[in-house]
């Protein structure tokens, strides 16, 4: 059987194939990790099989870059540009998880449509319509659950009853890495009893905001991801390793936020409430984050002169990149009725906000790490098979489901 979506073929894998999304895997975690020998099947995979690095989506969010994998796609065709998004017709703030944001079919949906079976994990719910998309529960060749909303999984919807008491695990505190480990234990489960012939497995970044690679935190969740990828590699599933977007210290050296509130700085030039900055990567889990990312929209009133403006936050030095909307959409694929007259990337330790008294700092416990921008873009793209694949920035984490379909149509599986 080929699946054809979204204009890439997709032969119907021999063996399950899985594309798992380590949210927020910066490269640097899994070198630590496996330096410190806490990684033994990674390393292996990666001196076996294929060893690359991949650029993400921009921005550099979760919802864009799980539904470029979802589809095989980039915004521009899947719509999803954001967490969160600014309707000019209705002048709402609106989060773009709802299905109706979704302007191309996912790959889950292919395959569902051509009579594979499709297993669907993630960590949190925001993503879970969006990714089941498509997908019909009526005729167990579905599943798609979250570990957030677990117990309150049902067969019409989900493909499952209570996924809680299934895995035999209580539902996770939303803040932790358990959150993620569900997801993985769920993987391990449904490989072996359910036997999906293609299975996606996506994350949370909350360790990865909370913890750097060689601090303790981090290095216990890679320890953990290993244990249960041994069990996926050993039933011989075709397995790709990427990520949604890297992760990096966004902080000064106290340790507070390193931010520029850049409708602060709009409101000073064009007068307050004039403009209207956009964080894409607000949603509800601000804990950890408090909406500050690398990468921000603005839409500016009528009559102002974009060109002008585009030159002036250039000039400021927390600013990477400024484009106008044309060339945002040209350089990064998006859509262009969803983002503003122009984007803005911070540096590398730089963060972007709107204004200084709508960011409520006070849950973040430790020193910020964020992500959105460029210097988040470049993840591991790991497959336990032989593959002759480009590196970044041919490759893509969007490939993801291509090349697991490719490399389980292999016999030969890596030790």
């Amino acid at each position: 059987m080929t699946v054809t979506a979204n204009d890439r073929a997709y032969a119907q894998p021999a063996t399950c194939a899985i594309a798992i999304c380590l949210d927020g895997c910066e490269p640097a975690y899994l070198d630590e990790a496996i330096t410190r020998g806490l990684m033994p099947t990674l390393k292996r995979i990666r001196a076996a099989g294929t060893d690359r690095l991949a650029h993400s989506v921009i921005p550099s969010f979760t919802n864009p870059n799980n539904m470029s994998i979802a589809t095989g796609q980039p915004p521009a065709i899947h719509g999803i540009c954001g967490n969160f998004l600014f309707d000019p017709e209705t002048g709402e703030e609106v989060m773009m998880n709802d299905v109706r944001f979704l302007r191309a079919p996912t790959i889950f949906s292919k395959f569902y449509a051509a009579g594979a079976r499709v297993a669907v994990v993630t960590a949190k719910d925001k993503l879970r319509a969006l990714l089941g998309d498509g997908l019909r529960f009526d005729e167990d060749r579905a599943i798609c659950f979250s570990s957030e909303r677990s117990d309150q999984a049902i067969m019409a919807t989900n493909g499952i009853d209570d996924a809680s008491a299934w895995l035999g695990r209580p539902v996770p505190e939303v803040y932790s890495a358990d959150l993620s480990e569900f997801v993985f234990a769920a993987g391990v489960k449904l490989l072996r009893e359910w036997k999906p012939d293609v299975m996606y497995l996506s994350t949370t970044d909350y360790i990865q905001h909370k913890f750097a690679p060689d601090e303790q935190g981090a290095l216990d969740f890679y320890d953990m991801f290993d244990r249960y990828l041994t069990e996926l590699h050993a039933m011989g599933a075709a397995i790709v390793v990427t990520a949604d977007h890297g992760m990096k210290p966004k902080h000064d050296a106290q340790g507070a936020p390193a931010v520029i509130y850049v409708q602060d700085v709009l409101d000073d030039w064009l007068g307050a409430g004039a403009a209207r900055v956009i964080l894409p990567i607000t949603d509800p889990y601000v804990v950890h984050h408090g909406a500050l990312g690398s990468f921000a929209t603005a839409y500016l009133p009528d009559g102002a002169d974009t060109g002008d403006i585009i030159a002036r936050l250039r000039a400021l030095p927390e600013m990477l990149e400024v484009l106008s909307r044309d060339e945002a959409v040209a350089k990064y694929e998006l859509p262009a009725d969803r983002i503003g007259d122009l984007t803005m990337v911070s540096t590398e330790n730089m963060t972007l906000g709107t204004s200084a008294d709508r960011h409520d700092l006070a849950a973040l416990k430790e020193p910020l790490r964020s992500h959105g921008g460029l210097t988040e873009q470049e993840v591991p793209f790991i497959v336990n098979r032989v593959l002759d694949l480009p590196d970044a920035p041919v490759l893509r984490n969007f490939d993801a489901f291509f090349y697991a379909c490719a490399a389980a149509a292999l016999e030969e599986v890596p030790a």
